[in-house]
């Protein structure tokens, strides 16, 4: 029997799960400060939510969905994004009026597994539903510049387009259907199988990105009010000091986005690999999937690229290590008292010498020491280059402003 796990994906152990850890706990963080409460859907969903909510043609649904039939014969998939379940949730509840919420969670689609990207993946995102204004559009583009900044993703640049709706698009998707046409022979054979289906994701095309340096864009074929809302989004961006470029080739991968689209770009990161998230407008989705019209707009960021982008150190696991001199159990009481009063602490269970507790000290990196003497109540603390002796319930405060 192998005890590795399945191809494309990874046990994550410490240290490395410590910089998850850091990342998920600031993610609550922002999340709450930008008032988007916790939303939790099911792993698996019926398989008919994602073909109408992500696409049946794209590429997604039609290779790398994880789908079976259950033992009462319902075809049930496991999530591939975030986006479609929550708007689902968000229908089913019967609520009515501006909605928010953020979610957390494995993903999984069967893909080519590399560097950031596995078949089992971690989505952090946020929905805000049955909302219009473009000011939405900006708070949304902000929490994930902001919470990205925090976890010190370097290089890290928000990319903006319009796609345009019902209204404007069809006469661009006949612009761009007429160009491509020019230009089928030089297109590769994944770009062929689009040209009739949806010839707006062959702009997304690395391969054939040489050939459409001169198609035309979206933006240049806006109506009036998605030229409005873009141009609004655009300057809120500004005065809330987010830098930003425009790319008219920002299409993004599933069906449902209309007007706003945009990315997060870790720019020291591989080209083929350098979208750590992305998100946009999603006027039609909840409709397509046979709900009443509810606008929204959200994104979806991915822990498994913000972690190779940032590639900080995992940092310690434990503020404090307890070295006993007096056995592990006035150890345990002592790292109670000290968790009880906010400190990570960790200590030796075996009742090892003092010298082999040192040692497992380093090991841990613990950025205190306290020991517990055999000669009373004071302990010896030490951190960095200071040393001192006080009582065990005086180590809280005198570490807290150190640590």
């Amino acid at each position: 029997m192998s005890f590795r796990p399945p191809k494309g994906t990874d046990d994550i152990g410490a240290p490395e799960s410590n910089r998850w850890r850091d990342i998920l706990r600031q993610w609550d963080t922002w999340a709450d400060r930008f008032g988007y409460p916790l939303v939790m859907t099911p792993i698996f969903e019926s398989t008919d939510l994602f073909e109408r909510g992500v696409g049946e043609d794209t590429e997604v649904v039609t290779k790398q969905m994880y789908t079976f039939t259950d033992r009462g014969g319902r075809s049930l998939t496991l999530r591939p994004e975030g986006t479609a379940g929550v708007v689902r949730a968000f229908l089913d509840s019967g609520a009515r009026g501006a909605w928010k919420g953020a979610y957390s969670g494995p993903m999984f689609r069967h893909e080519r597994p590399q560097a950031g990207r596995r078949r089992q993946f971690w989505q952090l995102g946020v929905e805000y539903l049955d909302v219009e204004g473009p000011a939405a559009d900006a708070e949304v583009i902000e929490l994930g510049y902001r919470f990205l900044s925090a976890v010190d993703v370097p290089g890290l640049k928000v990319v903006v387009n319009s796609l345009g709706d019902t209204v404007c698009r069809p006469g661009y998707m006949t612009t761009l259907g007429s160009y491509l046409e020019e230009r089928r022979e030089m297109l590769c054979d994944d770009s062929l199988a689009l040209i009739d289906v949806n010839p707006l994701r062959i702009l997304d095309c690395t391969v054939c990105a040489p050939v459409l340096a001169d198609a035309p864009a979206m933006k240049d074929h806006l109506c009036e009010p998605c030229a409005g809302h873009y141009g609004l989004v655009k300057k809120s961006l500004d005065g809330l000091s987010i830098p930003f470029e425009e790319d008219a080739r920002l299409v993004r991968g599933l069906d449902y986005y209309t007007r706003t689209a945009f990315e997060y770009i870790a720019t020291q990161l591989d080209a083929a690999q350098n979208a750590v998230g992305g998100g946009g407008r999603y006027d039609g989705l909840a409709e397509s999937i046979g709900g009443r019209r509810a606008p929204g707009v959200g994104f979806a960021l991915g822990v498994d690229r913000i972690v190779l982008a940032s590639g900080k150190d995992a940092g310690s696991q434990a503020d404090v290590y307890l070295v006993s001199e007096t056995g592990p159990e006035n150890a345990l009481i002592a790292a109670s008292g000290l968790r009880l009063a906010g400190l990570s602490v960790d200590f030796d269970t075996e009742g090892r010498r003092v010298e082999a507790q040192f040692k497992s000290a380093s090991r841990t990196g613990a950025r205190a020491l306290v020991v517990l003497k055999g000669d009373g109540d004071e302990v010896d603390v030490r951190i960095g280059g200071e040393r001192e002796q006080m009582g065990l319930d005086a180590v809280p405060e005198w570490l807290g402003d150190r640590l």
